[in-house]
């Protein structure tokens, strides 16, 4: 069984919805998950994981919220991601998802191999991104 942990901020909920999904569908793919609120995670959290999935909406220019998130995403510089798998999310309201792709590249540029592209969804996961919440699990689980 592997050990997963789900890392996120969200101010609306709607990126903690989806975290709520992607939870459910790596418990159905037999993961144990700890879900973790930004402010409640360490880098032990993500030492002891075998997946890693984290989440942050778009904010103002296309950027990750820089009070909690941002710091966070830069002490992950020095990260041994040894042996993990790793996935990005997150919502958006505007914009055309730059901020998943300067993430994404930032993330690879840290030394982190993606499963797949960020998973970013307008406001609030309807069922298509539901299901997008299932093929990323799938994909972080085998």
């Amino acid at each position: 069984m592997k050990n997963s942990v789900i890392v996120f901020w969200s101010a609306t909920g709607n990126t903690e919805a989806i975290a709520n999904e992607l939870e459910d569908a790596l418990i159905s793919e037999g993961s144990t998950v700890k879900k973790l609120f930004i402010d409640d995670a360490t880098l032990e959290d993500l030492e002891n994981a075998d997946i890693i999935a984290l989440g942050c909406p778009a904010m103002g220019a296309e950027i990750l919220e820089d009070g909690s998130m941002e710091p966070f995403v830069e002490s992950l510089s020095n990260f041994n991601f040894s042996n993990k798998k790793v996935a990005l999310f997150g919502s958006y309201d505007w914009g055309d998802g730059q901020w998943m792709k300067d993430w994404e590249e930032r993330m690879e540029s840290y030394g982190a191999t993606l499963v797949s592209e960020g998973l970013i969804v307008h406001l609030h996961p309807e069922d298509e991104d539901i299901q997008k919440c299932k093929e990323m699990a799938h994909k972080l689980a085998n």
